[in-house]
């Protein structure tokens, strides 16, 4: 049986030795010391509400190791649901709700690469989104994806296997803006170059 490598991060040195008690009962799972974090394949948070610092700490926590993290809280408002999505939060559990199996069902998810969240937050975060696109994205042009119309055709032209001369004479602009365009893009998603730009804008569902 292959076992999922997990780092355990809490607010209090209790619930840390809880949590990492429950999940060194199960076969499937070896919990890594924090010196070894960097070889998590999945991260479990655990906090009573998501303050400011707890939110950074969450930051950090995806900077640091970067993999799907299980949130465990006790409370979690919109706008903080929105940034812990954004710092690979992909499985949220309300603490007061939850058990070792629960616990154990969102880490074997995580590391499968799906997402695990009650209703109601679901409800939160499409509301959250919804906002982002109106206040946010939509008054600059951009789609969810944070990408505008005219990268958006560009990329598709690319993904068609066009170089920045053929995309330029198709859309009629001239190849120096096409790769001011890549090249502002890329820098704004921190993404490498135009292949990883493409395979973004695929990934998104944009193209």
């Amino acid at each position: 049986m292959k076992k999922i490598h997990v780092a355990v991060r809490a607010t209090d040195p209790m619930t840390l030795t809880g949590v990492i008690s429950i999940l060194e009962s199960r076969q499937e799972i070896t919990v890594i010391p924090e010196q070894a974090f960097a070889t998590a394949e999945v991260v479990v948070y655990v906090v009573d509400r998501m303050s400011s610092d707890e939110l950074a700490g969450l930051r950090r926590t995806a900077w640091t190791v970067g993999v799907p993290t299980v949130l465990v809280t006790r409370e979690i408002n919109e706008d903080a649901l929105l940034t812990a999505i954004n710092h690979h939060v992909v499985a949220v559990i309300p603490r007061g709700a939850v058990t070792g199996e629960r616990l154990v069902r969102s880490i074997l998810a995580a590391e499968a690469g799906d997402g695990v969240m009650a209703p109601d937050l679901v409800g939160s975060l499409l509301k959250s989104v919804r906002g982002l696109q109106r206040d946010v994205l939509a008054p600059r042009g951009l789609s969810p994806s944070g990408l505008n119309d005219r990268e958006i055709q560009i990329l598709r032209l690319l993904a068609q296997g066009r170089d920045t001369n053929e995309v330029a004479a198709e859309l009629r602009y001239s190849e120096r803006t096409v790769k001011s365009v890549l090249h502002s893009l890329t820098s704004r998603l921190n993404l490498r170059n135009r292949t990883h730009a493409v395979a973004y804008a695929m990934r998104t569902g944009v193209i």
